[in-house]
């Protein structure tokens, strides 16, 4: 079970979305803005997202979700109402990869074909929007489904309104793998982050790897005292190096 931004894509955030003191992709914002004939600058344009998102998290906080996440074509069609909505999908895709530009991290394709020779079971427990399976499908030729990853181990944040380290993900996940008879000390679940992957998989019963290659999208997390007695069963900096413990 694999997170995707910062440890399979290279995240220009580390992360998906990015800072909302960020000033990313600035020149480019503003050709999306023309392009759209927007009456806003990047400025406001990115301060109306924030504010929205902001607003919604609060909201859902209220109604007792600890760990909220929001639907980003939902939060463009609040601010832009005037989109039909397959605009506000391709405005979201083109916002989105400007401010947090990805890429294929270093042997991602040696990583999924290492697994898929030895006949793993792949599945995904990340952090994600709608545009987040793209990815694969421009970089890797393919959506996760026709490339490799079990149709019913995928697990996007936006589907469930709860992002990680939320259990409510890898809840799901261990549902999910309990119908495949695969057990939870049988997965491991690699992600950059020792809160939401490795304190999050370990939570869930899963064996756990740091994946430490991109010192941007690392997150050790010290100063949280939910991982002060947390380590992953193995640390990576280099997808590849996986292939040698599974």
């Amino acid at each position: 079970m694999l997170d995707i931004y910062g440890t399979l894509f290279i995240s220009g955030s580390g992360d998906i979305g990015t800072d909302r003191e960020s000033d990313a992709g600035q020149d480019h914002l503003e050709d999306l803005i023309h392009r759209y004939r927007l009456e806003r600058s990047p400025d406001q344009l990115r301060n109306a997202f924030f504010s929205a998102v902001e607003s919604s998290h609060q909201k859902m906080k209220n109604q007792g979700v600890d760990v909220p996440e929001v639907k980003y074509d939902q939060i463009w069609a609040s601010i832009l109402p005037k989109m039909d909505p397959q605009e506000i999908h391709s405005f979201a895709v083109a916002y989105e990869l400007i401010v947090n530009p990805v890429y294929p991290m270093p042997n991602l394709e040696t990583l999924l074909s290492g697994c898929r020779k030895r006949g793993l079971t792949l599945g995904i427990i990340s952090n994600a929007q709608f545009f987040s399976p793209l990815l694969f499908h421009w970089f890797l030729g393919g959506l996760p489904e026709s490339i490799g990853f079990h149709p019913n181990l995928l697990f996007y944040s936006y589907r469930y309104g709860v992002a990680k380290p939320s259990p409510v993900l890898f809840g799901a996940a261990v549902s999910a793998l309990k119908d495949q008879d695969i057990g939870v000390a049988e997965v491991l679940y690699v992600g950059n982050d020792m809160l939401n992957d490795v304190y999050a998989g370990e939570q869930a019963g899963f064996q756990t790897a740091l994946f430490a290659g991109d010192a941007r999208s690392l997150r050790l997390r010290k100063d949280n005292e939910r991982i002060e007695k947390i380590s992953p069963d193995l640390v990576v900096t280099d997808l590849a190096q996986i292939l040698d413990y599974v």
